[in-house]
């Protein structure tokens, strides 16, 4: 690796402003705050609007779309397609059971 030409890469603490949530991890990014962190030392700071911690895919709080509504919608658009064509289908059915029993006679 060439001298000089990567960023450095150290341990930075990441706060999540919205619940406090902070962690520590190795990165590259550049900050200008500091924190004194529970082992005493000083590390940079990085401040996150949102992490693992406050996101609602990660706690569980996401809204789900009612996917009952959804199937229900679906059923309602294709019900009265699905009755033609069992209707045709049974019409054809029939129609073909009456031309088996002429043949017979």
């Amino acid at each position: 690796m060439k001298p000089g030409i990567h960023p450095e890469y150290r341990e930075v603490v990441f706060q999540d402003i919205s619940n406090d949530f902070t962690f520590i991890t190795r990165s590259t990014v550049q900050t200008k705050d500091t924190i004194v962190w529970k082992d005493g030392k000083e590390y940079p700071l990085y401040k996150l609007e949102t992490s693992s911690e406050s996101h609602p895919f990660y706690t569980g709080a996401q809204t789900r779309v009612v996917e009952t509504g959804r199937v229900e919608k679906f059923r309602q658009k294709f019900a009265a397609k699905s009755q033609q064509v069992n209707a045709v289908a049974a019409a054809a059915a029939a129609e073909a059971s009456e031309a088996k029993k002429q043949r017979r006679r």
